[in-house]
Formats: C-alpha cells, structure tokens, sequence
C-alpha cells in the first residue's frame, strides 16, 4: 500500500536542487562539549574565502548537510555549515539536552576556530525548535541553565561553552518536537501494548465524529472533514491525556533502573549471590525503547476550517493520514524513556518554542508558508512570532509555498525556494554583511 506523499518520491525535499557556483566544501568531524562527535559539510565561496558572516542549518535528527538555502547563501558570500547532530536520521535517543549541545559545537567551530564575526542560526522544521532551545540556554550564563534532562539525568549544559547566535532565521518552524507530538497523536488509543484497540468516540478518523473517507487510496478524491467545537475539545484533551499516559510509563522504567542501580551502590550488594548481582546489573544497563503507535491524528490534516489557509488535504506525510496513522513512518514511533520525555512529550520537554522565544532578543526573520500541512497560522506561526523578544523581527509569508517549499512533483527546479532566498539573502547581508 503506497501511502507516502509524492514529496518524498525523489529523495528528501530539503535537498538543493542545485550546487554552488565557484563553491569549495570541507568534510568536518565535530566535537561536542560532551566529547561526542557529529559530521558537518562546510561549504564556503571560492570569491569569498575569509567571509565574516556564517549560518548554520541543522535538525535534531534530519540530515541538513545539502540544504535547500546553502546555494543562494554561498554565492552572497556567506560561509554554511550544513551539520548533523549526534542521531542522524535516528530519533530513537535524541535528547535534547545533548543535541542542543551539537549545535553549540558548530558555533564554536566558526568563532574560535575559523574567526567569524557573525553566525546565523537558520532553522527549517524541527531546526527552529532546535536553535530556539539552543539560543535560549546560550544566553544564560553557567550554573543558570538547564541542570537535569525531564528524565532527571545530569546535562552537560552548565559546564559547556555555548555561544550564543547573532541571528536567527526561522523557516516554517514549529514550537517543538513535543508540542507537535501534543497535536498529532491519536487519543483514540485505548492500550499502548493493543494498538487495534481504540475508542470509538476519540477516534476523528470515525464518520460519526466527523470525517469523511476518501474514496482512493491516493487520496485524490478527499473532501475537508468538519469536527463540532465540542468534539475538538474532547479530543484535544484526550491527547494530552494520553501523553501523560506515556510519560508514566517511561517514568516507570527509568525508575526501575534507578532502583537497580541503587541496589548496586547497596554495601551489601557484594553479599547478594552472583545470580542475582547479574540480575541488578542487567536491570541497571537495561534500557528500554518504547514504541509509540498511531502518531498521525492531527484535526487541521483533514478540517481545514479549525486552522484555515491553503494548504492541500493530508500530511505532510501522506495524502491519506487516516491510514498513514498506521504505518511506521511518521514522527516519534520508537524513543527510549529518557528520548520521549525530553523530545516528544509536549508535557514534558523542555525544548518549547514559546517558553524559549521570549527570551531571544537577537535580530530574527521568521518565515511562514502558507501552504504548510504541519504549521498552521493561528495554532503556530502567530504565536511563536508574537513570542519573539527582538525588536527587530520580521514576518515574511509566502501564501503559495509548502514546508520545504519544494516544487511540484517531479519539477527540477524550486521557484519557491528562489523567491525565501530573495528574502532571506538581503536581510542577512544588511545586518551582518558577508
């Protein structure tokens, strides 16, 4: 059964559609202040080999290192550094404690090491979150910031050098991995280890609340779905129900590991048989992934008229959410306990764009795409704009692009992306040259 939009048909659509003109690019392997290392591309303009201004575009788990906005930026004269964190392509343990701390290695890299005056965090997707949470711990100074993960593991964030950003640049950003997770998952959900089991009356996939079944499998024939004001409400607080449901179980299983190692740490540990010492031992070094079903059970997807704007019917995922919702692609199927609460759990987490936002005053552009399936304009862009502490921001939309204002498919070339680039380009120059 296909059931995958046709964006993703071609390859990833956050890919340049074409190189650099007279560009150079070094493969870097990076340290982090935890000593764990993640890989980089620099890419830099054989016109401007000594540039003074650089951005940096990542994402916690996607692969940024060809980014659409790298090839407008070089031939500015404006170095890139297109990097991975520590969990390429890989949720499953992405902490965001840890990442953020990969994001403060690539600035470093370009301050001390390459001698740029100016670096640019640009955030695409989950990347805004990501920088957002970064910028926000980078302008506390040490022994203010974030101590222990949600899971209640020690960071490393109040010993690391975090630099902040002079900049930032958000392009159809979202408030966080968690706040997503908060409105995508399925609240119809009856049993966690029974994923068939569902709650008839939470289900916004049943006609009786609402939607309307497209007809084909490609979803071509879909009509907008219309959920009553009472319904919304009752779905929207049973999936928040169900993410405390989860962030109880992972709770659980990292207190059986804490309980394991404190009989470890017991004196009298040592008298236990050697049956059960390898039994503590093993429940202390066992971690757990948890499994996560039925993640794509966002209202907007099929009703238009919660959140209106021109976005096409579906997911950004699929045309068909109603049975994509039961597939394994999708956002945070597997996470380890300490991975769900610090990243997906909207309750939990603490990377949060609107708690971070309000304190970030340097200069920022944020872009909203008018035709995004994941970021809607009342439930997101608005009001993470609106957060923003800097006096100078801008808000810039673009009514007819997509998420990664990738083209229609199968065309090579991406007009929308040259058009973000036309804003893009000039407002970084007039602040911070090249």
């Amino acid at each position: 059964m296909q059931l995958i939009s046709k964006t993703y048909w071609g390859g990833a659509p956050m890919n340049m559609r074409r190189p650099p003109d007279a560009f150079e690019v070094e493969n870097l392997i990076l340290k982090a202040p935890d000593f764990r290392e993640h890989r980089g591309l620099l890419w830099t303009s054989k016109k401007n080999p000594k540039p003074k201004t650089a951005i940096i575009v990542m994402h916690p788990r996607g692969d940024f290192t060809h980014h659409y906005v790298i090839p407008r930026l070089i031939e500015a004269g404006v170095a890139c550094m297109g990097a991975n964190t520590r969990n390429p392509n890989n949720d499953v343990t992405t902490t965001h404690e840890e990442v953020i701390l990969d994001v403060a290695s690539c600035v470093s890299f370009l301050k001390n090491k390459r001698g740029i005056k100016n670096v640019v965090l640009v955030g695409n997707s989950g990347g805004g979150a990501l920088n957002g949470f970064y910028q926000a711990q980078a302008k506390k100074p040490k022994g203010q910031r974030i101590a222990k993960t949600p899971g209640g593991r020690r960071t490393h964030l109040n010993e690391s050098e975090m630099i902040p950003a002079d900049g930032m640049v958000y392009i159809s950003t979202h408030k966080g991995e968690g706040m997503i997770m908060n409105e995508i998952i399925d609240p119809a959900v009856v049993d966690e280890s029974q994923p068939h089991l569902s709650d008839s009356a939470l289900d916004m996939y049943d006609e009786c609340n609402g939607f309307k079944t497209p007809g084909k499998i490609d979803g071509s024939d879909a009509q907008w779905s219309h959920y009553d004001d009472a319904f919304i409400k009752r779905f929207r607080a049973a999936q928040i129900d169900r993410i405390r449901r989860i962030d109880a179980i992972a709770r659980a299983m990292i207190a059986e590991n804490e309980r394991a190692e404190q009989l470890h740490n017991d004196p009298d540990f040592i008298k236990l048989s050697p049956d059960r010492q390898r039994d503590i031992l093993r429940r202390e070094a066992f971690e757990p992934v948890m499994t996560i079903y039925r993640t794509m059970a966002n209202l907007h997807y099929v009703d238009n008229a919660i959140d209106p704007s021109a976005r096409d019917y579906g997911s950004i995922f699929s045309q068909r959410p109603d049975l994509m919702n039961w597939k394994f692609f999708g956002f945070g199927r597997y996470a380890t306990p300490h991975a769900w609460l610090s990243t997906w759990s909207g309750v939990s987490s603490l990377a949060n764009q609107l708690h971070d936002l309000p304190q970030i005053t340097e200069p920022s552009l944020f872009i909203n795409a008018g035709k995004d399936q994941e970021i809607f304009p009342k439930t997101d862009a608005i009001p993470m704009f609106s957060a923003i502490a800097a006096k100078d921001k801008t808000y810039v939309k673009f009514p007819n692009a997509r998420h990664y204002f990738e083209p229609e498919f199968g065309a090579s070339e991406a007009p929308d992306v040259e058009k973000l680039m036309d804003v893009v380009v000039p407002w970084i120059l007039e602040r911070f040259g090249a």
